[in-house]
């Protein structure tokens, strides 16, 4: 059965208290500037260029560091959209304190639970849910949802959480007319096969142009709470699978999280829609941006996001690099993932 979140009108509600958050300075906005870039293989990807990022202070180090505080323990009222289902609630909608995508918003769990563990049934049905919730108030409106996990994720919160873009948000302005998420490439593209790297799991896809590691599932109905989950489990055990792989065929130092505390063993990001999910195993939180004398321009990192199809520099060298050779693009992303095979 389908978790209803019991919210008549999510969208409105997201915006309303998006506003709200703004207006009083509750939330911190930095607007963006975008371009699309294409890799040699013809994948789109967005561009983003956030100069405010790269010029806030770096916090200082202290001699005896206090524990990091749980910003999901008790939200700020401004950003708190609302506790979902709204009849015991498990969870929280909670606005992203520093967007750089308008609306930009967060399910966290209300008990403090690991975002380093295995995804719950709870939480994929409470993130689908916002997924169909979001879609029913107009046909432009969709939700693209990602989570992080593991150190080479971009993971910055341990209280898990999942994340929600309004996709018609991220595909503001001219030049996103060519532009589509990547996982919509990858669950709906032609040109997605079985994939050949988990035999047992045919019915998992990859996409020939992406150059990391990935798996898709494709859902053919509506699915209920336990048909995501044996979907996301699939998709994590190929991923596990192939981590274990690619450290069997490599002493490069690269290795499996300790697992000690119920930690997952890998890195991952993970991406939803209302069509599928699909899965990215990572062995890196980012990638170093060179020169092509060899030198380095900068350390990109991407977390989930580059499951959507999108990356984001905070330095203008960075972005005048990119810019002008795309094709690096494609070397930063065979950095963070795992290599495909042939």
């Amino acid at each position: 059965m389908r978790m209803l979140l019991g919210l008549p009108d999510l969208p409105r509600l997201v915006e309303t208290t998006f506003k709200s958050a703004k207006a009083s300075q509750s939330l911190i906005f930095s607007s963006t500037e975008l371009a699309i870039l294409r890799t040699p293989e013809g994948l789109p990807f967005q561009l983003r260029y956030c100069p405010a990022l790269g010029n806030k202070p770096k916090p200082k180090e202290e001699k005896n560091p206090v524990k990091k505080r749980d910003v999901f323990e008790s939200p700020d009222e401004a950003l708190l959209i609302a506790k979902v289902p709204t009849s015991n609630p498990s969870h929280f909608l909670v606005l992203n304190k520093y967007p750089v995508i308008e609306e930009h918003f967060i399910l966290a769990t209300i008990a403090n639970k690991p975002q380093t563990h295995v995804l719950e049934q709870d939480d994929l049905e409470a993130t689908y849910a916002c997924l169909k919730a979001w879609e029913s108030y107009g046909s432009q409106r969709r939700l693209f949802a990602f989570f992080n996990s593991g150190d080479h994720s971009g993971a910055s919160q341990p209280h898990r959480h999942l994340q929600f873009l309004p996709i018609e948000n991220m595909k503001k302005g001219d030049r996103s007319n060519s532009w589509n998420l990547l996982v919509d490439v990858i669950l709906n593209d032609n040109k997605s096969v079985p994939s050949d790297q988990v035999a047992q799991l045919p019915d998992l896809l990859q996409h020939p142009a992406v150059p990391f590691t990935h798996f898709g599932f494709k859902f053919t109905g509506e699915p209920d709470g336990s048909q995501l989950l044996e979907a996301y489990n699939k998709l994590y055990e190929a991923a596990k699978e192939a981590v274990e792989a690619f450290i069997s065929r490599n002493s490069d130092g690269f290795a499996l999280h300790t697992t000690e505390e119920g930690d997952l063993p890998i890195s991952y990001n993970l991406a939803i829609t209302t069509d599928g999910m699909a899965i990215c195993p990572r062995r890196s939180g980012g990638a170093m941006l060179q020169r092509d004398d060899g030198s380095s321009v900068g350390f990109i990192e991407l977390n989930g996001t580059t499951l959507g199809g999108t990356l984001m520099v905070k330095h203008q060298e960075e972005w005048d690099t990119l810019h002008a050779q795309p094709g690096k693009l494609t070397s930063i992303l065979t950095a963070l993932g795992i290599p495909r095979t042939e």
